[in-house]
């Protein structure tokens, strides 16, 4: 199975889970008439929408013709993290909405359906960790914005369902004080900040790649120190290009080799140095040009000096 059936099949079991989850919480929330389940319940819709529409982008970049997407189908599944922040957005503005009103207006839970929130929420944290972490190992074989934005969704839900499970339980030991009643709309409070957490961290990983933002110091280090280690093989670097793609990263590499040398020379000096990055960077597609002078340096950030800047 490839990794793109994986993740794919990853996201499925999400949507799956989600679902079955879903419609006893909104009964939990009727019964209970607590404004956190009902937080929890507008949150976890907005999410379950979330998940289908990723799961349609795998399905989507899974089934893609290469003829019509040379560089594949990678924007789509960062356009998708995108796109599961946003609902995640919705999310923070309804709970916090929630928390506030019921602040101001505070209400009695009704006992039956609390009791069995509390066993819906224990049922959730469990389920929900186990899907936070089995996306996550999904995600560290390959890097994919939708993997991403998965797993950091189940981590919120996982804390989220922890933090109403414990206000329930809360409410119920305390339910003689007259404070408890607040117990229920702070717990949302707390919510909001977990999701506001997860989607600054969605955001970060796939609106900037739309851009084509090179790539982070640490990869950029790899291809430095390769171009080191065959420092000797060339003349001059006119040009180090980068982006990410989805899970894919595309380099682009302009060097000036040697006019003695012959092509067949040169070819095989490229294909050591392309298979060494594809190797040291997964999921990397390395392109080497040779070139006689720094074509649009000025465009890419690089001048025509970049190896004796090396040195």
């Amino acid at each position: 199975m490839t990794i793109h059936h994986d993740k794919e099949k990853s996201v499925f079991i999400s949507l799956v889970t989600d679902f079955l989850l879903f419609i006893p919480d909104v009964v939990a929330a009727l019964m209970a008439n607590s404004i956190t389940l009902w937080a929890d319940v507008l949150k976890c819709g907005n999410e379950l929408l979330a998940t289908f529409l990723s799961w349609l982008a795998l399905r989507m970049v899974r089934r893609s013709r290469k003829v019509r997407f040379d560089y594949g189908l990678g924007k789509l599944e960062n356009i998708t993290g995108v796109i599961v922040a946003g609902a995640m957005f919705i999310s923070l503005f309804i709970v916090l909405h929630s928390a506030f009103e019921r602040l101001r207006h505070p209400m009695d839970m009704h006992p039956g359906g609390v009791w069995l929130a509390i066993f819906l929420m224990t049922v959730g944290v469990i389920a929900n960790t186990t899907l936070w972490i089995k996306n996550y190992q999904v995600g560290r074989q390959q890097f994919s914005p939708i993997i991403e934005a998965q797993w950091r969704m189940f981590r919120t839900k996982a804390f989220s369902d922890l933090i109403v499970l414990l206000a329930l339980i809360l409410s119920m030991t305390l339910r003689t004080q007259t404070w408890a009643i607040y117990i229920d709309p702070a717990a949302s409070l707390f919510i909001g900040g977990f999701i506001l957490h997860s989607i600054w961290g969605m955001l970060s990983n796939s609106f900037y790649d739309l851009l084509d933002r090179t790539l982070d110091e640490s990869l950029q280090l790899v291809i430095v120190k390769e171009l080191t280690t065959y420092f000797d093989h060339y003349k001059e670097i006119h040009g180090i290009r980068s982006r990410r793609s989805g899970s894919h990263i595309y380099v682009d590499l302009m060097l000036e080799f040697e006019g003695d040398k012959k092509m067949a020379e040169v070819q095989e000096i490229i294909n050591r140095m392309e298979t060494a990055l594809e190797r040291s960077i997964p999921g990397c597609h390395v392109l080497i040009a040779p070139t006689t002078r720094a074509r649009r340096a000025e465009d890419i950030g690089q001048t025509p000096n970049t190896r004796r800047q090396m040195t």
